[in-house]
């Protein structure tokens, strides 16, 4: 397995979103469209993917949040790939890159029905927060934090 850093043009990372925005709009129900509205890769300029030889298993961003502050976007592995600690991988690449990038802390936002999600993060040593910006009333909503 490798990992390489990218941007939001890279094809395979495309093709991951366009997996992940399928499992979401099932997972995210009548909220979809809320959140699907704040997911645009274009404004993505930080991406890594996870290969295994050239297939791609796994992706995952960071968005600068604020000048302290980097935001993890778009985080998602293959379904028959998960379990084999490839998301732990991927969020400790954006980690390394944030504090590459002068960040010293990283922030997300995720469902409260992703549940692999939810525990991914805190095995990762993330904290719940108060839910941020577009995300303070929604209640589907949880999110974290963790300093560099």
């Amino acid at each position: 397995m490798k990992i390489i850093r990218t941007n939001s043009e890279n094809k395979d990372f495309i093709d991951l979103v366009k997996q992940l925005d399928a499992y979401l709009k099932i997972t995210d129900e009548d909220e979809h469209d809320f959140y699907n509205q704040f997911n645009h890769i274009d404004v993505i300029k930080e991406v890594v993917v996870v290969y295994d030889g050239t297939i791609a298993l796994g992706c995952g961003a960071i968005k600068k949040f604020d000048n302290h502050t980097a935001e993890i976007k778009r985080m998602f592995v293959s379904s028959e790939k998960r379990g084999l600690g490839i998301a732990q991988k991927i969020v400790t690449e954006l980690e390394a890159w944030s504090k590459e990038l002068g960040y010293e802390k990283c922030v997300l936002e995720t469902g409260k029905r992703q549940i692999e999600a939810v525990k991914l993060y805190k095995k990762c040593g993330y904290k719940i927060i108060p839910n941020y910006g577009q995300y303070k009333n929604m209640e589907n909503s949880i999110c974290f934090e963790k300093h560099l």
